[in-house]
């Protein structure tokens, strides 16, 4: 009888939290990765073809005889600096305002809903760009990328945002890299599409690139009717019952499985942690709470909120941009190029076939490690492109004739190509490193409760750069402004290197964490410790036991 009485004392006692059951198992807090799984998230991902696109397409349409002559008269050979800089930047004015309204609307209506509201507001925007040349001759294009802005700020933000909650954790670095892989094929197809429609006669030339934005709007939008929300949405609204439903959808589990139990558990009792920290206020003091704590405590809203907004400016500071906004002009005026096009194809497939790569290296050596590698890698290429070019590449150039319009040729072709390697060298480590990284890393570092503003304003934050960039590349560059040359490259080189030191000193590894355990994480080490981290517990389990302590657990 006693052996009966002893064994019975050391059985496991089972825990639950809200009627779901606990588990000490750290590894034990997520269900197994399924087919399912990969295929939801990765339809989300879809939603960078919406970024990348623009990025591409705007670059060609300001080339098409037939837009320039709509928007600055017959005769016209080319769109004015600050015209160029007015289309360029006004979609980036809308997706900064976009993506700081975004992270209320997914607390209110959801994230899946806001994505969707986003693809109807990019739809408006596109009907508006059609009208191009139709009355004012900016109005349209103007008014329709500035609408349209809002539609991507929307969608830019709040996929990261939706992405980061529904991924298993153990490849939530890979399904989220594939935001930006879509990026980059968005930025492919842009190019093919002005390249078949540029010796077109009539308005298709401009209206064919734009008019196709829609298409990608109603696959995003249409697609997530038919997916689950983010059940830590529903965790934060208080509504356990659907957050089930949404996590047995997206983990290809019943809603009674262990799997979806422990991990629901695991997101609850988070939940009610933060809760602790950040109470529920007004609609003024939720944003505040993105600023609270001190800038020299690691685990503070405020330090976080910089390391997310300051993570997307670096990204934006690499001058990534500058070559696919301005690469193709500025590789023209060297006339060492016969094909400007392809020099700018190969580019962009460099872009997009080195990205993948990060799918594997981002979950085996780590957010923090890639990203510093590619800014190590990116700071060397910009350097040799500057160096390269102010001694004698670029910058020395003759007249091919005496005319007075003549075109320009290099003095030294091969110094010339040896520039456009580093720059497609610069291209891998870029789209290999920091073009993902950056989307990972701030949908992983924020607490539930100030999630989606965080995400927002760290998108923003990417926005307001890409806009400031664009702003002031024309006059950076512009034969009758700046006219840097490859000088420019010295300036991107500089600001790699902040990214690297910024990197080195600030920036977390978050790799094979769950987002409730990155909060845990960054609460108890360093940045230059991170990667040494390990769960001892979960955060079930100790709410848990901190009830039984006080008599309320259910046995």
């Amino acid at each position: 009888m006693s052996d009966t009485h002893e064994k019975e004392s050391q059985a496991p006692v089972t825990q639950h939290i809200n009627g779901l059951k606990v588990t000490q198992d750290v590894e034990r807090i997520e269900a197994p990765v399924t087919w399912q799984a990969y295929l939801i998230c990765a339809f989300a991902s879809f939603g960078g073809i919406f970024f990348g696109y623009d990025s591409g397409y705007i670059n060609g349409v300001l080339g098409s005889k037939i837009f320039i002559e709509a928007v600055e008269g017959v005769g016209a050979k080319a769109v004015s600096d600050s015209n160029t800089s007015l289309v360029v930047s006004i979609l980036s004015c809308g997706t900064f305002f976009g993506a700081l309204i975004a992270g209320d609307v997914a607390d209110f209506i959801g994230r899946k809903w806001t994505v969707i509201m986003g693809c109807a507001i990019y739809m408006l925007g596109v009907v508006i760009q059609m009208l191009t040349g139709i009355g004012a001759p900016l109005g349209a294009i103007v008014a329709g990328r500035l609408i349209a802005g809002l539609g991507v700020g929307f969608e830019s933000a709040i996929v990261i945002l939706y992405m980061s909650e529904i991924c298993p954790r153990k490849v939530r670095g890979a399904l989220v890299a594939g935001y930006q892989f879509c990026i980059t094929i968005g930025i492919m197809l842009a190019a093919c599409i002005v390249y078949a429609t540029q010796e077109r006669q009539d308005t298709g030339a401009y209206r064919i690139p734009i008019a196709i934005q829609f298409i990608w709007a109603l696959i995003l939008g249409g697609g997530l009717m038919f997916l689950p929300d983010s059940p830590r949405y529903f965790v934060k609204r208080g509504n356990v019952a659907r957050a089930t439903d949404a996590l047995a959808r997206l983990r290809g589990q019943p809603k009674d499985s262990e799997f979806i139990q422990n991990e629901l558990a695991e997101i609850v009792a988070n939940e009610e942690y933060e809760r602790q920290l950040i109470p529920s206020t007004t609609w003024f003091g939720s944003w505040a709470n993105c600023f609270k704590g001190s800038v020299f405590k690691s685990n503070s809203n405020l330090r976080k909120t910089i390391l997310g907004t300051s993570l997307q400016m670096m990204q934006q500071w690499t001058g990534v941009n500058f070559i696919f906004y301005y690469s193709t002009p500025f590789l023209k005026s060297t006339g060492a190029i016969s094909n400007t096009f392809l020099i700018s194809m190969i580019f962009t497939i460099i872009n997009v076939f080195s990205t993948p790569i990060s799918f594997w290296t981002v979950e085996r050596y780590g957010r923090r490690t890639i990203l510093l590698w590619g800014a190590l890698g990116m700071l060397i290429c910009q350097f040799l492109v500057a160096i390269i070019g102010v001694t004698v590449g670029f910058n020395y150039t003759h007249p091919v004739s005496d005319a007075a319009d003549a075109a320009t040729i290099a003095n030294n072709i091969s110094a010339v190509n040896a520039q456009i390697a580093f720059i497609a060298i610069f291209i891998f480590f870029f789209a290999s490193t920091w073009g993902p990284g950056a989307w990972i890393v701030i949908g992983e570092i924020f607490p539930l409760p100030i999630r989606s503003r965080g995400v927002g304003l760290s998108t923003a934050s990417n926005w307001l750069w890409n806009t400031i960039i664009a702003v002031i590349t024309p006059y950076m560059v512009g034969a009758t402004h700046g006219n840097m040359k490859s000088s420019v490259f010295f300036v991107w080189g500089g600001l790699c290197t902040c990214a690297f030191v910024y990197t080195y000193f600030l920036v977390y590894e978050t790799k094979g964490l769950s987002l409730e355990q990155v909060d845990k994480m960054m609460e108890e080490t360093t940045p230059r410790t991170s990667a040494g981290w390990k769960p001892t517990t979960t955060f079930a389990s100790q709410l848990a036991d901190e009830k039984a302590h006080a008599g309320n657990t259910t046995v």
